[in-house]
């Protein structure tokens, strides 16, 4: 298993870019116009989205729909990630400036968010 950084900042337009360890564009995600948000890898294909979870925090589907995690406001801030099985995923921490990063493991069981590769998401 090897970890996984993810860096997440607000966009010229709108939305967030979601950059790898190496500063590479991997995604964005925008706000849906019916509540919730909308994931896309880098080359525009629908990666997934997010809801509001009846008990706080976000409930997070693939493209497909299905269930792939959920997300909980972090007890020292930030965000902390679970995978479809409830299993812990990683942890998002605020940036200084804007945005935040993901911190998490990836293995073939939890493929990296916005992987091509892939039909989960991965928070």
């Amino acid at each position: 298993m090897k970890s996984k950084k993810i860096t997440s900042i607000p966009g010229l337009f709108g939305g967030m870019n979601h950059y790898d360890e190496n500063g590479k564009l991997i995604g964005y995600s925008t706000e849906s116009i019916f509540g919730g948000t909308n994931h896309y890898n880098a080359d525009g294909s629908r990666a997934g989205y997010s809801l509001e979870s009846v008990f706080g925090g976000m409930d997070h589907y693939d493209e497909d729909g299905h269930f792939s995690g959920y997300s909980m406001d972090g007890v020292f801030g930030g965000k902390t990630h679970y995978d479809e099985d409830g299993q812990y995923a990683g942890y998002s921490t605020q940036n200084i400036i804007a945005g935040s990063t993901f911190h998490g493991d990836v293995d073939n069981d939890h493929p990296s968010l916005f992987d091509n590769e892939s039909d989960d998401l991965d928070w």
